[in-house]
């Protein structure tokens, strides 16, 4: 899969060659989606969880939010296509007002977390420079799942293998 060889971060990890794929970020953001409290999301939600960053896989670039307005209006066009292509090919159900909070929480509490363990960045500056307030996780949840050292980048075609096994399992 080519989320799997598109990484977060620019590629910058405090691992040594080993970073961070877009194809485990999007695990990481559907475990936490699962061991949220309350009623459990259906296979279609979890699988739109899954598939939330899929659109850089087609394009493999990861482009950072803060970077985004920079790219202007083309830019965020082909994100909404390709966005949409995907809700299409894989019958993904729209997001409510509601469920798109929920998910863009969890997406940067992701971010935060991976920010520090990942890429190296302080608490401070995840919080002055990029503007992140949301929590950061000290308990890497796919370190229990998979039996993995906690935080560690995962190489590509173990990232692509997994990825695509919870694909099938949601039915795509």
């Amino acid at each position: 899969t080519g989320l799997a060889r598109t990484f977060r971060w620019g590629g910058h990890s405090i691992w040594p060659d080993a970073p961070l794929s877009v194809a485990q970020h999007a695990l990481f953001v559907l475990a936490l989606a699962e061991q949220a409290p309350g009623k459990p999301l259906d296979p279609a939600r979890r699988l739109r969880e899954l598939l939330h960053d899929a659109d850089e896989g087609l394009v493999n670039f990861d482009c950072i939010s803060p970077l985004k307005p920079f790219l202007g209006p083309g830019f965020a066009a082909l994100q909404a296509r390709l966005t949409a292509v995907i809700a299409i090919r894989y019958r993904l159900p729209p997001w409510t007002d509601a469920e798109k909070r929920a998910h863009k929480r969890r997406d940067v509490i992701a971010a935060a977390s991976e920010a520090v363990h990942v890429a190296g960045w302080s608490t401070a500056e995840v919080r002055e420079a990029l503007g992140i307030r949301a929590p950061i996780l000290e308990e890497d949840p796919l370190a229990a799942l998979h039996g993995e050292e906690p935080w560690r980048p995962w190489p590509p075609e173990r990232a692509a293998a997994r990825f695509l096994l919870k694909l099938r399992a949601l039915g795509a």
